[in-house]
């Protein structure tokens, strides 16, 4: 079972010294004309002022937002740092850091009147768990709406430099073995994950149940935040860990470990974090949540334009924000993978994508896989009514109404993405998720 959030208390570390970074231009940084930079420049051309202009005032122009330290967290924090939510009528919002998942759910339960925040970047099922009690204090449920996605893949499974050996990749095969010594030795081979039900617990669950290893028999789970990964994998607290970027980069800098795989490998153009409120708050301020969502969606455009992506990592890099190197972030934000093992590639199909491939657009079949893992791991029953949780949940309504009002095109006609496929062959189909509960051999079910 996966240890308690609240349980952990990983060790702090100072971050490591900065890497030189090379003078010369990114070859990416020349990319100036991408498609992502021509929208952008249509949308600003468009709406010089903001899209506040064209619609209704906002109810009020403050939110407190949280992030964690990912790279994934970078909408929010670009749409702060480059005006985009002060033109789009909303300049008193506030983008506080967060020091764990668990610590970003309990402020959203306080809402910004009792000190906590009003919203925030966020794992996609959390609001999910929260909207239904299963991870509230005494289990009292808060609705929350999740009213755009962050980001697709570049998350990571990586791997302490005990097990170099084993060449582990997308298959974890070799590990099974090597746990099953370990645990026959009266050892306990640990892996981490960022929050119980959230991406990354589901990502690692099912990298292991893949390869015939049982996630809750034979492997212990621990939870750690994302900033202290590499800190705990320095001092042996863990044998594996996922979680999102720049800390599995950062790992393979410090020479800790290695990145078996990019979590795009497990899905291809899989969703991730997401950015969700509460929903008294969205209620109470629709103008309001339309336009924190306008000055994301454009945020997400920026962060796309690989002629941003230095300047990104400086920004992230700031004490504000990150605290750690440019040097751990850029380079994976650029698709530039060096998995710390001897592969190197240079342009990974499965870079951070914040805005192309729909990016941006929460597919509310996604949303029904994500729920579909938590029922196969027992974190929701069985009978669960996946369709009308997420109907009560998933405001893509909001995020069109924002896409139109900053004039974006490349929007999806259905709310579904259709029938999903992962690196082991197994389908999902949200139009039957029993189906894809029923063809795998490793679950909490019956």
């Amino acid at each position: 079972m996966t240890a308690n959030a609240d349980d952990i208390k990983p060790t702090v570390d100072a971050a490591p010294p900065a890497r030189s970074r090379s003078s010369g231009l990114s070859r990416r940084t020349l990319l100036k004309t991408s498609a992502t930079a021509a929208l952008f420049a249509a949308v600003r051309s468009a709406f010089p002022g903001g899209a506040f202009a064209q619609t209704a005032g906002p109810e009020t122009t403050r939110a407190v937002l949280g992030f964690i330290a990912l790279t994934d967290a970078s909408p929010l924090i670009i749409a702060l740092d480059k005006g985009f939510f002060a033109e789009e009528g909303m300049p008193d919002v506030e983008v506080v850091k967060q020091a764990s998942w668990g610590a970003t759910r309990d402020n959203i339960v306080l809402g910004s009147a009792g000190a906590g925040i009003d919203g925030a970047h966020i794992l996609t099922p959390m609001p999910y768990l929260i909207s239904s009690g299963r991870v509230t204090q005494n289990n009292v449920p808060l609705p929350m709406y999740i009213l755009a996605r962050l980001n697709l893949d570049a998350q990571a499974f990586s791997v302490a430099s005990a097990y170099r050996d084993l060449g582990v990749t997308i298959d974890a095969t070799p590990l099974r073995a090597r746990f099953a010594e370990m645990k026959a030795a009266g050892g306990s081979p640990t892996v981490a994950v960022t929050f119980p039900g959230g991406t990354h617990d589901l990502w690692m669950r099912y990298w292991l149940a893949a390869a015939g290893i049982d996630p809750d028999n034979d492997v212990s789970t621990i939870v750690v935040p994302p900033p202290q990964m590499v800190a705990n994998m320095r001092v042996n607290t863990m044998d594996a860990f996922c979680v999102g970027e720049p800390w599995n980069e950062q790992l393979v800098d410090e020479g800790i470990g290695y990145t078996a795989a990019n979590t795009g490998e497990l899905w291809n153009r899989h969703p991730e974090k997401s950015f969700a409120m509460r929903a008294d708050w969205v209620d109470a301020n629709p103008n309001a949540a339309r336009a924190l969502v306008r000055a994301i969606q454009r945020a997400q455009m920026w962060c796309d334009d690989m002629g941003n992506k230095d300047e990104l990592a400086d920004i992230l890099s700031g004490r504000a924000w990150f605290s750690i190197p440019a040097t751990d972030i850029v380079d994976r934000l650029e698709g530039i993978y060096d998995y710390g093992d001897g592969r190197v590639v240079a342009d990974s199909p499965h870079i951070m994508k914040f805005w192309r491939d729909n990016a941006s657009y929460p597919f509310q079949s996604h949303e029904k896989w994500f729920l579909t893992e938590n029922i196969r791991w027992g974190n929701f029953a069985a009978d669960t009514d996946i369709a009308a949780m997420v109907a009560a949940v998933n405001r893509e309504d909001i995020w069109r109404a924002a896409a139109a009002e900053i004039g974006a095109t490349d929007v999806p006609a259905s709310t579904s993405r259709g029938v999903e496929t992962f690196f082991d062959g197994k389908t999902f189909d949200p139009e039957n998720p029993a189906a894809y509960l029923a063809s795998l051999s490793i679950t909490r079910l019956g």
